[in-house]
C-alpha cells in the first residue's frame, strides 16, 4: 500500500493549520481530516507529532532563508559590517517566525531534518571570521543573539497569539489590571510591566543593542586590541 499524500503535502497543510488552531490544537487527526485521509496515512511519513514538528521547523527555516537570501530586506550587502549582519539576521528571524502562530515554540527545541541550514550558517560564520572573529567567538555571538531572538518571539507570541493582529492581545497581559492588582505594595514591579510588554518591538531592538555592546566588548578584533 502506498500513501496518496506525500511528505511535503503534510507539512504544508500543517503549517497552514498552525495559523488557524495554534500548536496545542494541531493534531495528526486534524491534519488528516484536512487532507481527507485517515490518520494512519500520516504515519507513512511521520512516526509521531515530534517528527512532524521537526520537519515543519526545517521547512520554516528553508522558507525564511530563501526570503532573507533572496531579498536581503534586513541584511547588509557584502560590504556591510558584522554588526549589520547580526542585526539583519535577528530581525529577519523574528519577522519570519512572527508570521506563524506559535512560530517561536515550533522552531525552538526541534531538530533540522536535513542539512539545508548548513550553507547559510557557514556563510554567516565566514562573514564574521573574515571580520576578525575566531570561529568560537563567531559561533558564540550568533548563538547568544539567536537564543535571545527565539526567546523574545515566544514571549511576544504569548502576548499577541494571532499573527498580524496586534489588537488581539491576550487578556492576561492587561497592563492596567496588572498595575491595579499589584498596587502600592509592589510599585516597581507594577511599573515594570509597561517597560517589558508595552513596546515589544522597541524592547527587541534594545536587547539587540545590549548584545552587540557585549560582543564588541568581549570578542572580535576590537576587544583584542583594547579599543
Amino acid at each position: 500500500m502506498v500513501s496518496r499524500i506525500d511528505r511535503k503535502q503534510v507539512v504544508t497543510t500543517a503549517l497552514r493549520l498552525l495559523n488557524e488552531v495554534g500548536l496545542d490544537g494541531l493534531t495528526l487527526r486534524r491534519i488528516a481530516n484536512e487532507l481527507d485521509v485517515k490518520a494512519p496515512a500520516l504515519y507513512w511519513h511521520f512516526k509521531n507529532k515530534q517528527e512532524l514538528l521537526d520537519e515543519m521547523a526545517t521547512e520554516m527555516f528553508r522558507r525564511m532563508t530563501a526570503q532573507l537570501m533572496g531579498h536581503g530586506a534586513d541584511g547588509p550587502g557584502p560590504d556591510g559590517t558584522w554588526q549589520d549582519l547580526l542585526l539583519g539576521a535577528c530581525r529577519g528571524l523574528r519577522r519570519e517566525l512572527l508570521g506563524y502562530r506559535d512560530g517561536g515554540k515550533v522552531f525552538s527545541g526541534t531538530r533540522m531534518t536535513d542539512t539545508s541550514y548548513a550553507a547559510p550558517l557557514d556563510g554567516f560564520l565566514r562573514r564574521l571570521t573574515t571580520a576578525g572573529f575566531t570561529l568560537g567567538e563567531a559561533a558564540q555571538a550568533w548563538w547568544t543573539a539567536y537564543n535571545f531572538t527565539i526567546g523574545l518571539v515566544i514571549e511576544e507570541q504569548s502576548v499577541y497569539p494571532e499573527p498580524g493582529r496586534p489588537e488581539a492581545r491576550d487578556p492576561a497581559y492587561d497592563l492596567e489590571r496588572r498595575e491595579a492588582d499589584l498596587g502600592d505594595r509592589y510599585p516597581l514591579a507594577a511599573r515594570a510591566g509597561r517597560e517589558m510588554f508595552a513596546d515589544l518591538q522597541g524592547n527587541f531592538e534594545a536587547g539587540l543593542r545590549i548584545i552587540l555592546a557585549g560582543i564588541e566588548a568581549t570578542a572580535g578584533p576590537g576587544a583584542r586590541t583594547g579599543r
